[in-house]
C-alpha cells in the first residue's frame, strides 16, 4: 500500500468534512441567532427596562431616581395588599381544584371501554381555546341579577331571591373562581391524559387482580406516574393565576370595591386608568416575578424528587 498517496487523500477528505461540518454548524447558529435576537429584543430588553423604571418615578424625560422607594411603598399600599390577598385567594382555592378535576377527568377519559370519549375530551378542553373576552362576556350575563344562574337556582328552589353574584364581594370571588376553573381545567387534563396514554393499561388490570380498588389505583399508580406532570401544571397554573387579568377585568372590573382586584389589574390601573405611574407599576410587576420564583421553588421542594 502506497502511504504517500493515501495519507494526503485522507487529510483532504477530513478537511472537506470539517468544512461541511463548519457550514452546518454556522447554519444552525444562524437559526438560533434569529430566535435569540427576537427573545432579547422582545423579552429581555423590556424586563431590563421595566427594572430600570422601577427604580425611578415620573414619566418620559422627567424620570427621577428613587432607588428602592417604590419597593418599600408596596408594604404600605393598602390597594396592593388587597390585590395580593385576592390573587392568593384565587390561587389557594382554584389551582388545587383545577388540578384535582383535571386528574379525575383524565383518568375517566383514559378508560379504553369508555364510549364517546373523543367528544367528552373535546368538550372539556374547548373552553381553553375560546376567546377570553367572549368567555368573560358570556359569564357576566350568566351571573347577572336576572342571569341563567339565578334563574336555575330559583327554579330548583335553592334560593328565594336573586343573588348579587357580581355585586357582593364573596359571591363575586366565587364567580371568578368558577370561570377560571371552567376555562383551564381541560388545559391541565390534556397534559395528564397524554401522559396516561403512555402507560400500559395492563398495570391497572394487574392491580385490579391483586385486589386494588379504583381509589387505591388512583393514589398508588396514577399519582406517582403523573408526578412530574402534576409539578409542571401546578407551576404553570400558579404563574397563570398570579397574572390573572382578563376574566376579572371583563366580568367584575375588579369590583365591587376592589374585592376581586388582581395584581395584574392593579398594574394596568397604575399605568393606564389612573395618573400614570410607570415606575411604581414596574415595581408591582417585579413583585409578581418574586412571588412566582418563591412559589416555584417551594413547589419543587414539596413535590419534586428528593435525592
Amino acid at each position: 500500500m502506497d502511504l504517500s498517496r493515501s495519507i494526503p487523500k485522507a487529510l483532504s477528505a477530513k478537511k472537506k468534512m470539517s468544512k461541511q461540518q463548519l457550514a452546518q454548524t454556522m447554519v444552525g447558529w444562524g437559526f438560533v441567532a434569529v430566535a435569540a435576537i427576537l427573545i432579547a429584543v422582545f423579552s429581555f430588553y423590556p424586563m431590563i427596562q421595566a427594572f430600570y423604571l422601577s427604580l425611578h418615578s415620573g414619566m418620559g424625560n422627567n424620570l427621577q431616581f428613587v432607588g428602592i422607594a417604590n419597593y418599600l411603598r408596596l408594604f404600605q399600599d393598602a390597594t396592593f395588599i388587597t390585590a395580593v390577598t385576592n390573587t392568593f385567594t384565587y390561587l389557594i382555592v382554584q389551582v388545587p381544584l383545577m388540578i384535582v378535576l383535571g386528574l379525575v377527568f383524565s383518568v375517566v377519559l383514559n378508560r379504553p371501554d369508555l364510549k364517546g370519549k373523543g367528544f367528552f375530551r373535546t368538550a372539556i378542553f374547548l373552553p381553553a381555546i375560546t376567546s377570553l373576552v367572549a368567555t368573560s362576556t358570556i359569564f357576566r350575563y350568566l351571573f347577572g341579577q336576572q342571569g341563567l344562574v339565578n334563574m336555575a337556582l330559583l327554579g330548583l328552589g335553592i334560593i328565594d331571591s336573586p343573588l348579587g353574584w357580581l355585586t357582593q364581594p364573596t359571591l363575586a370571588r366565587i364567580a371568578i373562581i368558577i370561570v377560571i376553573t371552567w376555562r383551564w381545567t381541560g388545559y391541565n387534563m390534556i397534559f395528564y391524559l397524554s401522559s396516561l396514554q403512555n402507560v400500559d393499561y395492563s398495570i391497572y388490570e394487574a392491580a385490579k387482580i391483586d385486589g386494588a380498588n379504583a381509589i387505591q389505583q388512583f393514589f398508588k399508580i396514577t399519582i406517582p406516574m403523573l408526578k412530574p406532570i402534576i409539578l409542571f401544571t401546578s407551576i404553570t397554573s400558579t404563574i397563570g393565576t398570579l397574572q390573572l387579568f382578563d376574566e376579572v377585568m371583563n366580568i367584575t372590573g375588579g369590583g365591587p370595591g376592589n374585592s376581586t382586584l388582581t395584581i395584574s389589574q392593579y398594574i394596568y390601573n397604575l399605568s393606564f386608568r389612573w395618573t400614570p405611574d410607570f415606575g411604581y407599576a414596574s415595581a408591582v410587576s417585579f413583585a409578581i416575578v418574586i412571588m412566582i420564583v418563591v412559589l416555584s421553588i417551594i413547589q419543587f421542594k414539596v413535590t419534586g424528587d428528593k435525592k
